[in-house]
């Protein structure tokens, strides 16, 4: 299917909100939560790979290129992270991680979509995949030279796909629970930097997510420091409702507070 891209990936307009909210959250949580709080606001500058699509997953669906639709991006979007101890080997995590993106384009075929035809021509589409998790991980290996902790994630997938043509429109939304393994290092580089790498993926049934990053930290004094890196996000299912695998390519930039 060929498209050509007319529209721009955009931030939309909720990012705002959110980012005050971490801002928020980055001067209060210290205090309220538990034994040595950290809190992490992140910056993901993210560009789309393959968004492949089929809805619904048979013969009257038809499967496109939503990224042709949209565009690649990149995209920007917010990444907050709170987590803390709970004796001496348990750590509890919670994250939200927002992503939506949109854009036009004109297709030269037909899209058959949740029931809608849409015909060739100019096609908005949105897309957008929310996650919200809570970890609970152990740390299995505790040195100065080297911290490896594992357990298990909840993850609430929020996903939602829109197309629109002149008056035509249909969306299809999906919300969810979605179980992952879990795994996260820290290794010290110097005494002020490091290396952090954390991994949240599960494999198997109809589809598979992986949410995997990397990122040299920088320490600062009252614990602080910043980081840079990059992510990987990758997953989809294939059933009888939907079909749909996408894979996005990041570069992070954040800053971290830690207690001391």
């Amino acid at each position: 299917m060929d498209y050509k891209t007319q529209g721009e990936c955009r931030m939309t307009k909720w990012m705002f909100p959110v980012v005050a909210v971490s801002a928020v959250c980055a001067t209060w949580l210290p205090v309220a939560l538990p034994s040595q709080p950290q809190v992490d606001i992140e910056w993901v500058r993210a560009s789309q790979g393959r968004n492949l699509v089929q809805v619904p997953n048979d013969a009257s669906g038809s499967r496109f290129s939503l990224d042709a639709l949209t565009g690649s991006g990149p995209v920007d979007a917010p990444r907050v992270q709170v987590s803390w101890r709970s004796g001496d080997k348990q750590e509890w995590r919670l994250l939200a991680a927002p992503l939506s993106l949109s854009g036009s384009s004109v297709s030269s075929d037909p899209i058959d979509f949740q029931g809608q035809r849409f015909s060739t021509g100019p096609v908005s589409a949105r897309y957008q995949f929310n996650s919200w998790r809570a970890t609970w991980r152990y740390r299995w290996i505790d040195r100065e030279d080297l911290v490896v902790k594992v357990g298990a994630t909840a993850k609430i997938r929020d996903a939602s796909i829109r197309l629109k043509s002149g008056s035509l429109e249909a969306s299809k939304d999906d919300t969810g629970f979605v179980p992952l393994l879990h795994l996260a290092l820290e290794r010290p580089l110097s005494a002020q930097w490091r290396l952090e790498a954390d991994v949240d993926a599960l494999a198997g049934g109809p589809g598979y997510a992986v949410d995997a990053g990397v990122r040299f930290a920088r320490d600062f004094s009252s614990g602080w420091s910043v980081h840079a890196g990059a992510r990987y996000l990758d997953g989809g299912a294939d059933n009888d409702e939907v079909y749909a695998f996408a894979d996005f390519t990041s570069v992070t930039l954040g800053v971290t507070w830690r207690s001391r």
